[in-house]
């Protein structure tokens, strides 16, 4: 058994630095974009056609938390191929693993970061959009220097969390063909025929991973609350 776990591990290592890790962040990353975008959307008090987009901004979330993500994965990757559309996409919208991997991930993320931005946002006092709009803030200013600063800090904790189980969720993407950590846990097993070994031994590096962001969580959550006064 520690022969497997020796000259498995650096393998299984490899497989994170060069899809697990990457693939987490940069998903996390685009998902926060897209997430900030909807959540400021949908807390807008814009009227008119911005009710089109609003309308679009829900049906995004709505989508994307109502199904699961090894379905949306497969769509993407297995399903669009054939959605054939004259002009555009003659041959269907066919992507690499890994770029079908992270729209993926990217989109799940940003529809449930999106609810967290926004109640994070919608968690400020009115008084302080109040108080702003009343020393001639715009809204935009507002959000800039006041709410969104303060919202960073209510969401983080939940933030951390969609990032932490987003690293879990990257094994996933195995069932598409991208070789992460789970998928070479898997070949290596093929060939030693100790499969509770390799999801053991995989499972505990995802484990020193998470525990690694968690800690990290928790440094953050200390540095934006340094200056947060609280009552005895």
């Amino acid at each position: 058994m520690w022969h497997i776990i020796v000259t498995s591990t650096p393998q299984l290592i490899e497989a994170g630095l060069k899809y697990t890790i990457p693939i987490s962040v940069i998903s996390f990353i685009l998902g926060l974009v897209l997430a900030l975008v909807t959540a400021l959307i949908r807390i807008s008090t814009k009227k008119g056609a911005f009710w089109i987009l609003k309308g679009i901004a829900r049906f995004y979330v709505w989508l994307f938390r109502s199904t699961p993500l090894l379905v949306q994965l497969f769509i993407v990757y297995f399903g669009l191929p054939y959605l054939k559309i004259a002009g555009l996409f003659p041959n269907g919208i066919q992507m690499s693993p890994v770029t079908a991997g992270i729209l993926t991930f990217s989109l799940n993320t940003g529809a449930y970061c999106a609810e967290t931005i926004r109640g994070a946002i919608l968690s400020i006092p009115n008084g302080q959009w109040e108080a702003a709009y009343s020393i001639g803030m715009t809204r935009t200013t507002v959000l800039r220097r006041i709410i969104l600063p303060q919202a960073v800090r209510v969401s983080l904790p939940p933030l951390a969390n969609s990032f932490i189980g987003l690293v879990k969720d990257t094994s996933l993407a195995a069932s598409i063909t991208i070789v992460e950590m789970f998928e070479v846990s898997q070949q290596i097993a093929a060939q030693n025929y100790q499969p509770l070994v390799m999801y053991c031994l995989v499972a505990a590096l995802y484990a020193v991973v998470c525990t690694a962001l968690s800690w990290l969580q928790g440094y953050l959550e200390k540095v934006t609350s340094r200056y947060v006064i609280t009552s005895n």
